[in-house]
């Protein structure tokens, strides 16, 4: 990952490419394959559901889109915490990848807690 964004959905659209590249570097074996399938998903997942979450028209709808955009990163979090424990993997890219992954779901959640508030 190069310099830093701060448009939160150009963030996940790289997001979701590095971690193409990253699954690239994961074995062909079946391991390999299932960690690699799932980061696709829900790394991929965060940034289309981000997109749905950006044409809301209701706070509400905004704040159950988003909370699946969270769910995903977590996801992808996990993942990533799972090959960093077997070494599987570009360990460069992939330590990378997993903080990442925490950042990106700190700030989504911290923007279903603004949304949250707001209501109230």
């Amino acid at each position: 990952m190069q310099e830093r964004i701060f448009n939160l959905e150009d963030r996940l659209v790289q997001f979701a490419g590095e971690c193409i590249f990253f699954c690239k570097t994961l074995p062909n074996d079946n391991a390999g394959k299932y960690y690699s399938d799932q980061i696709l998903r829900s790394s991929g997942g965060a940034a289309l559901n981000y997109g749905e979450a950006q044409g809301t028209t209701t706070t509400k709808d905004f704040i159950h889109k988003m909370s699946i955009v969270l769910k995903e990163l977590k996801e992808t979090k996990v993942a990533f915490k799972i090959l960093n424990y077997t070494d599987l993997g570009d360990k460069t890219k992939r330590i990378k990848l997993y903080e990442e992954s925490k950042e990106l779901a700190l700030i989504s959640a911290k923007m279903i807690l603004n949304k949250k508030n707001k209501l109230t």
